[in-house]
């Protein structure tokens, strides 16, 4: 099972987009996207990838429930 991870668009620079997940800062890869992305959007990663746009309140919900799960320390 694999488990993609919300991240907020933090820059983005022809097909790559630097995001930043609970200030962890890493490049990944656009070409997955179906839709156009913009800096402060939140996207869903795997494998290096975004692969789909999330809004804001779900990007939360979710860091609430890996907090909740032990999943984050943060």
């Amino acid at each position: 099972m694999c488990l993609a991870v919300p991240s907020k668009i933090v820059s983005i620079h022809n097909h790559l987009s630097v995001v930043d997940v609970l200030g962890v800062r890493r490049e990944i890869s656009l070409l997955l996207m179906p839709e156009a992305v913009s800096v402060g959007d939140y996207v869903l990663i795997h494998a290096g990838f975004a692969i789909q746009r999330v809004d804001e309140t779900a990007a939360m919900e979710t860091f609430r429930f890996f907090r909740e799960t032990g999943a984050l320390s943060t």
